[in-house]
């Protein structure tokens, strides 16, 4: 445990290093929030407020990102930010999961999705070069090309009853599950094991249906301007070009919602003070990065455990 809150240390003086080089400013946001997250599926931690009711809302989110406070300090001209810090995530506890961890959260005003991999490999490489280990070979590679050429399905031509057959039977409960499921079953199943161990592996234009926050490129077919990078088969970064139409950003919050109600999920608030910001937020690239997955695959270890001081159920 020693030895591990050390490198933990040594790491967090890296990206501290990393960013300081490259004039990108630290900054803290809030944990606690008035609004939540409404992607399906993540779960959010809320407590209550006890004082006075003037202060606002009580019931308060905790952060499972620090994304959306980061774009309203993006909106209001703070220029190229990162934050490291911890963030929530209720019900996710296991070998690889904890539910409060560490993220790495970062962004680029005015660069792409695509000169923001370059950045992200160069992390993730000088952090290799911190437990001196070579530099990784690195694949970048297109969600459909690669989709082709580990499964032999593209995942955006493909029907349903496809993408099930290419899972082959691992003991999948079908209800309920929509095509995006079945994709990401494909990923977490099939695609991601076979990822070279020495590999940094970039994916990029992923299906227009799993944007989230990224803008959508037109196209045949339309592909979201994320990114997923991975070091062998663990995964430890999403990003985006992002999106600041606050419309369209609306309309997929809602979009979440709905989905929440169907599956009889809570509906956390939307935050309207994003929604309100997202007009003036200037063109930029965002990326999060798990730094407790990071640690983990500079260990060589596949527990979470094994980079906490205290995991979840010692806590």
């Amino acid at each position: 445990m020693i030895a591990a809150l050390r490198q933990r240390a040594r790491l967090n003086a890296l990206i501290r290093q990393f960013f300081a080089e490259r004039d990108v400013l630290e900054v803290e946001t809030p944990i606690m929030s008035a609004a939540g997250n409404t992607e399906p599926n993540i779960e959010g931690f809320h407590t209550r407020f006890s004082g006075h009711v003037d202060a606002g809302p009580a019931q308060r989110w905790l952060r499972t990102s620090p994304e959306y406070p980061l774009k309203r300090l993006l909106a209001a001209g703070v220029g190229d930010c990162y934050e490291l810090g911890r963030v929530f995530r209720n019900g996710e506890a296991g070998g690889r999961h904890n539910p409060e961890f560490t993220m790495l959260e970062w962004y680029r005003v005015g660069w792409d999705h695509h000169r923001l991999i370059e950045e992200t490999i160069a992390l993730v490489q000088a952090s290799l070069a911190l437990v001196e280990r070579p530099p990784a070979a690195v694949r970048i590679v297109s969600y459909r090309d690669l989709f082709i050429g580990a499964v032999a399905l593209d995942p955006f031509l493909a029907d349903e009853a496809q993408l099930r057959a290419g899972l082959g039977d691992v003991g999948i409960v079908a209800d309920g599950l929509t095509r995006d499921d079945w994709l990401d079953l494909l990923m977490t199943h099939r695609i991601q094991a076979q990822f070279d161990p020495g590999t940094i592996t970039v994916i990029h234009d992923w299906p227009a249906s799993q944007a989230a926050l990224a803008k959508i490129r037109p196209g045949t077919p339309p592909v979201a301007e994320r990114f997923e990078l991975y070091l062998g088969a663990v995964e430890l970064a999403n990003g985006y070009h992002e999106l600041n139409d606050a419309q369209e950003q609306r309309q997929r919050f809602e979009r979440d919602l709905a989905v929440r109600a169907a599956r009889g999920a809570e509906q956390p608030p939307l935050d309207e003070a994003l929604l309100a910001a997202l007009p003036s937020l200037p063109a930029c690239a965002g990326v999060a990065v798990g730094v407790d997955r990071l640690l983990m695959a500079l260990a060589g270890t596949t527990r979470i455990a094994d980079v906490l001081a205290f995991d979840f159920a010692n806590a």
